[in-house]
């Protein structure tokens, strides 16, 4: 009797085809279903597009999941179950399956959705991330800008976590990641200004891909419409250095921005 099938979370990277790496590309090739998340029935797939440009064709079977863009749980536990299902109906029949993933499928990705859903069907199902390229790894190589260094410190958020939780991270950490800013650009950049780090912060859009925009003069971003697929990174060197409890610093900032 044939034995059930694998799940694999394929990362692709954000947008270069050049960033899939080796396994990936292996794996993509090795006679797998294919799947990867739409927005609707109607709607391209970025994540398909990605392995496109990287000169790879679907196999003959393959299917899109729709995962739709909205905070209505009740839509998305609809959506999670039906993609669960079509799925799992593959790895039953023995098949293995990639579900395919822009960016890293660790890292604000539809794929741990899909995962919990077919554990939940069935626990025996084997599952595997295939580790990629995130967006704001790449961002930060596309814009030369150091996410870390030292004993610096990192925090990754989505903007709309509010202005007063990036303001207050600020002081708690040397670079912010802030994903997801297109409703939030004006505030930010107020934020910024009011803080004296408008010179200290970089934005990308859809990095790597063709349609790419990056700006390390960020104020050229006031009163523009930005794409979903874009982030900011900003660093804060005036924040207050905290004493750590093994290794060592140099110096200590005091914490104050210039006037």
């Amino acid at each position: 009797m044939k034995g059930k099938g694998k799940l694999y979370g394929v990362s692709l990277g954000p947008g270069d085809p050049g960033l899939l790496t080796m396994r990936a590309h292996r794996l993509l090739q090795g006679g797998a279903i294919w799947t990867y998340p739409v927005r609707s029935r109607k709607s391209a797939s970025y994540a398909l597009d990605i392995a496109r440009r990287a000169g790879l064709t679907p196999p003959g079977e393959h299917a899109a999941l729709v995962f739709p863009m909205t905070h209505d749980r009740n839509k998305l536990q609809k959506h999670w179950q039906s993609a669960a299902e079509t799925v799992i109906a593959f790895l039953l029949k023995g098949l293995d399956v990639v579900f395919l993933v822009e960016g890293d499928a660790s890292t604000y990705s539809t794929y741990g959705h899909l995962e919990r859903r077919i554990r939940a069907i069935d626990a025996e199902i084997e599952t595997e991330i295939i580790a990629g390229v995130s967006s704001f790894n790449a961002a930060a190589a596309r814009l030369d800008f150091p996410l870390a260094e030292m004993d610096d410190t990192i925090a990754i958020l989505p903007a709309n976590y509010g202005i007063e939780t990036i303001d207050r991270l600020l002081d708690e950490f040397d670079t912010l990641v802030l994903m997801k800013v297109k409703p939030m650009i004006d505030e930010i950049l107020s934020l910024l200004e009011r803080r004296n780090l408008l010179s200290h912060a970089a934005f990308v859009e859809k990095a790597g891909t063709p349609e790419e925009r990056r700006f390390h003069d960020v104020t050229r971003l006031a009163g523009q419409k930005v794409n979903y697929l874009s982030l900011m990174l900003v660093k804060n060197p005036y924040r207050s250095e905290k004493t750590l409890r093994r290794g060592c610093r140099g110096s200590k900032n005091t914490g104050e921005a210039p006037t």
